[in-house]
C-alpha cells in the first residue's frame, strides 16, 4: 500500500469519524465510507458492493433517546481496508467481520463521549469568562478525538500483513462466519422491518405490494424502478382525495369571495343610480 493511498485513507476514516457526530456530510454511511476507501485504495468495484450489503444491515440503526447503535463508520472502514487492500478479502468475508468490529464500535464509542463529557466542565468555565474562541476550540478538539477514534484502529490495520490478518480470518471456525453472515441477513430484515413499521399505514401497503410484483420483472433495473415509483407518486397525489380536499376547498372559498366582489359590485352601481 502506497504512501498515498495510506495518506487518504486516513483522511477519510477521520473525516468519517467527525462525521458521526456532526451528521453533515453522511461520510459515515457504508456505501459513502466504503466507496471512498475504494477510491482511495485503488478498488471502486468492492468499495461499492461491500458498502451497499452494510448499508442494507446499517439501515434500521439510529439513535433513540441517548442510546448508541452499532459504531457503522468503523465497522465500513475497516472492513473495505481488508476488502479492497493487500488483504483481498472477499465481501462476503468483509461483511461477516463488520458486523463484531461495529459492535466493538460501539464500545469505543461510548468510551469516547464519555471522556468528552468530562470537557463540558472545561466549557463552563469558559462560558463563565465568556471566551468563545475557548469554547470553539474545546468542539473542535471533541471533534479530533472523535476523528482519531476511527483513524488509529483504521492505521493499525494498515501496517497489520495481509497474511497475518488471513492467517486470523483462517484461524476462525466456519461455523463462526456462517453464523455472523446469516446474523448479518436477520439484520437487515430487521432493519427493513423498522423502517416499514414507522412508515406503514393503509394508504402506501399497496404501492408495497406493488414493489414485490414489479421486483419479479428481471428485465428492470434500479433506474426504471425509480421511474415507475416517481409516477405512481405523482399518480397518488394527483388523485388522491386527501391531497386534493383543501385544494377544493380553497378554491371554493376563493370562488365565494369572487362572488361577493360581484355583488358588492352590484350594490354600489344600483346605490349611484
Amino acid at each position: 500500500m502506497s504512501a498515498i493511498s495510506v495518506i487518504l485513507l486516513l483522511i477519510v476514516a477521520f473525516l468519517a469519524g467527525v462525521d458521526v457526530v456532526l451528521d453533515e456530510w453522511e461520510l459515515a454511511q457504508p456505501l459513502i465510507a466504503c466507496t471512498l476507501v475504494g477510491l482511495a485504495l485503488g478498488d471502486v468495484q468492492s468499495g461499492v458492493l461491500l458498502g451497499g450489503q452494510l448499508q442494507l444491515i446499517a439501515i434500521g440503526w439510529m439513535n433513540i433517546g441517548s442510546a448508541i447503535p452499532p459504531d457503522a463508520a468503523l465497522a465500513s472502514i475497516v472492513s473495505a481496508v481488508l476488502v479492497c487492500g493487500p488483504a483481498n478479502l472477499s465481501v462476503s468475508n468483509g461483511i461477516a467481520i463488520a458486523i463484531p468490529l461495529a459492535i466493538a464500535g460501539q464500545v469505543l464509542n461510548i468510551f469516547v463521549r464519555s471522556l468528552i463529557v468530562l470537557m463540558a466542565h472545561v466549557v463552563d468555565s469558559r462560558a463563565a469568562k465568556a471566551d468563545i474562541k475557548g469554547i470553539d476550540g474545546i468542539h473542535y478538539l471533541d471533534m479530533v478525538i472523535q476523528g482519531l477514534r476511527i483513524a488509529i484502529p483504521t492505521y493499525i490495520v494498515t501496517i497489520v500483513s495481509p497474511q497475518a490478518v488471513q492467517s486470523a480470518l483462517n484461524a476462525i471456525p466456519e461455523v463462526i462466519t456462517k453464523g455472523l453472515s446469516i446474523a448479518g441477513g436477520f439484520v437487515v430484515v430487521v432493519g427493513f422491518a423498522m423502517v416499514i413499521n414507522m412508515m406503514a399505514n393503509n394508504e402506501v401497503w399497496p404501492f408495497f405490494f406493488i414493489g414485490f410484483v414489479l421486483a419479479a420483472i428481471t428485465k428492470l433495473n434500479l433506474i426504471a424502478f425509480g421511474i415507475l415509483g416517481l409516477c405512481l407518486a405523482l399518480i397518488y397525489v394527483k388523485l388522491s382525495p386527501r391531497f386534493n380536499a383543501q385544494t377544493a376547498v380553497v378554491s371554493g372559498a376563493t370562488g365565494d369571495e369572487e362572488s361577493n366582489s360581484g355583488a358588492d359590485d352590484i350594490d354600489r352601481a344600483l346605490d349611484e343610480l
